[in-house]
């Protein structure tokens, strides 16, 4: 997207504060749900003493790792800083853009699932597609920023349960 796009999509919203408040709302809510999910999954592999418990906290917690040290080394800016204007969900995050890590960690987190139950996995697979899509109209990502981070999510899912575990 062009900072034109950019600037016309986010200043178009911000126009309809019940719009903006939605679009904060599922951001939030998809990011609670994925991050109060994941702990009672791990919670029911424990209690059900299943071997998968190792694999399903070190394979997210290495990855979320790696991404957060690329990140951090390659500081990508944000699209509001690219092109400075006021992002419509609420973040003063400077760099550590690319790739984003709130996509990558759903989707790494509906991998988990999905090794469990696959008709959750595809679940929070859909969940994390809605929350890229809202990372991107409410200015805080690039297109590229969500998807690397959707593929990465799934890339570092299938190495580490199908790989290495």
């Amino acid at each position: 997207m062009t900072e034109e796009h950019f600037k016309k999509m986010t200043e178009s919203i911000k126009k309809r504060k019940g719009i903006v408040f939605l679009l904060n709302g599922f951001d939030k809510m998809i990011t609670g749900i994925t991050f109060l999910c994941y702990p009672l999954l791990l919670g029911y592999l424990f209690m059900a003493k299943d071997p998968f418990l190792l694999a399903a906290v070190m394979v997210p917690a290495v990855s979320f790792v790696i991404v957060t040290l690329f990140r951090k080394m390659y500081n990508a800016k944000r699209p509001y800083e690219v092109y400075d204007f006021e992002p419509v969900i609420q973040k003063n995050t400077l760099g550590k853009s690319f790739p984003s890590r709130h996509v990558f960690s759903i989707f790494i987190i509906a991998m988990t699932f999905f090794q469990v139950e696959p008709d959750l996995g595809i679940w929070f697979m859909l969940l994390g597609v809605i929350l890229g899509v809202l990372r991107v109209y409410g200015g805080v990502h690039f297109i590229k920023d969500v998807s690397v981070g959707a593929v990465a999510g799934v890339v570092a899912g299938l190495i580490g349960y199908y790989i290495i575990f």
